[in-house]
C-alpha cells in the first residue's frame, strides 16, 4: 500500500480513537469510576507505559533550565487539561464535549496573537468569534441537565477552560520538542502528572472496586490508557512522517462527526438544534482560524 495512503488511514483511526472516545469514558463515570479517580487512572498508566517505551531509546539527560518548563507543561497539559475535561465530560454529553474541544485551534491562536505577537488577519479573527459563539451557545442555551449529564452549562464550560489549557500547553512545550525526543518529554511528563495528580485522585481512585469491576469496563479503561492516551499519539508521530502538519490538522473536523455519529448510534447523546447551529459555527470558524495558516505551511 502507498506510504501515503497509509498515513492516512493511521490519521483516520486517531481521530477515530478520539471521537468515540467521548462516549466511552462518559459512559465509566460516575458509576464505575469518578472524573479525577479516572484521570489518576490515566497519567499512571501512561507513565508506566511510556518508561517501559523509554528502555527501547536512547536516554536523553535533561538540562536544568528546561525543568521549570516541563512542570509548566505538565500542570497545563496533563493537570489542569485532563481534570476539566473528564470532570466537564461528566457533567455534560459525548456530543458537547466533541464539539467544544474542536476549539482548539482558535484558542492557540487567540493565544499565540497574545503571547508572542502571531499576525491577525480577518478572516483568522473572524474564524475565532464564530468558533467562539458556537462554544458559548452549547454552555448559555443547553438543557441544564439529564439524567446522565448532572450540570450542563458548567460542563461545558469546564471543557472550554481545558481546551484553553491545553492550547497554552501546545505553545509553551513547543521549545521543548525541538530539544528532546516525543519519549522523553512523554515519560517525565506523565511521571510528574502523577505526582501532582495524587492529592486530588487519589481517594476516588482507590475507591473504585476494581475486584468486582466488569469486564465492560475494564475495556473501556483500557482503551482510554493504551488507546485515547498512548495510541493515538504513536499513530499521529507516524502519520507526520508522511503527511504535512497542515494535513494531520484537517483531522480535528473528523473528531466530532465520529463522536456524534457514535454518539447517537450506542444510545448516549442525541442531537438538537442548538448543537447542530452551534456545531456548524465552530467547525467553520476552525476551518477560517486554520486554513490560511496551512496554506502558509504549505508553501514554506
Amino acid at each position: 500500500m502507498n506510504k501515503r495512503i497509509w498515513a492516512i488511514l493511521v490519521a483516520t483511526g486517531a481521530s477515530f480513537i478520539y471521537g468515540v472516545n467521548h462516549t466511552l469514558a462518559k459512559g465509566l463515570m460516575p458509576d464505575q469510576i469518578e472524573a479525577f479517580g479516572f484521570v489518576m487512572l490515566r497519567v499512571l498508566g501512561a507513565a508506566v507505559i511510556f518508561w517501559l517505551i523509554s528502555l527501547f531509546v536512547k536516554s536523553e539527560p535533561i538540562q536544568r533550565r528546561d525543568w521549570s518548563r516541563i512542570i509548566l507543561c505538565t500542570v497545563l497539559g496533563m493537570f489542569v487539561n485532563m481534570l476539566l475535561f473528564f470532570k466537564g465530560l461528566s457533567l455534560s454529553t459525548p456530543i458537547n464535549s466533541s464539539v467544544i474541544v474542536t476549539i482548539s485551534p482558535i484558542l492557540v491562536f487567540i493565544l499565540s496573537a497574545v503571547l508572542i505577537r502571531e499576525k491577525i488577519t480577518w478572516l483568522k479573527a473572524s474564524g475565532a468569534v464564530l468558533g467562539l459563539v458556537g462554544a458559548l451557545m452549547l454552555v448559555i442555551f443547553s438543557t441544564v441537565s439529564t439524567a446522565d449529564a448532572p450540570n450542563i452549562p458548567l460542563g461545558n464550560a469546564m471543557i472550554i477552560v481545558n481546551a484553553l489549557s491545553y492550547g497554552l500547553y501546545l505553545i509553551v512545550v513547543r521549545p521543548l520538542t525541538a530539544r528532546y525526543s516525543s519519549i522523553t518529554l512523554l515519560k517525565w511528563f506523565f511521571l510528574i502528572a502523577v505526582i501532582i495528580n495524587f492529592p486530588i485522585g487519589i481517594r476516588e481512585f482507590t475507591d473504585v472496586e476494581w475486584a468486582s469491576l466488569p469486564f465492560s469496563a475494564i475495556w473501556r479503561m483500557g482503551f482510554v490508557v493504551l488507546g485515547t492516551t498512548v495510541l493515538t499519539y504513536l499513530l499521529n508521530i507516524y502519520a507526520l512522517k508522511e503527511l504535512s502538519a497542515s494535513t494531520i490538522g484537517v483531522f480535528v473536523y473528523l473528531q466530532p462527526l465520529i463522536a456524534i455519529a457514535f454518539a447517537i448510534i450506542s444510545g448516549a447523546d442525541q442531537l438538537n438544534f442548538i448543537k447542530v447551529i452551534a456545531g456548524i459555527l465552530v467547525f467553520v470558524g476552525v476551518f477560517m482560524v486554520s486554513r490560511k495558516r496551512a496554506r502558509k505551511r504549505e508553501n514554506s
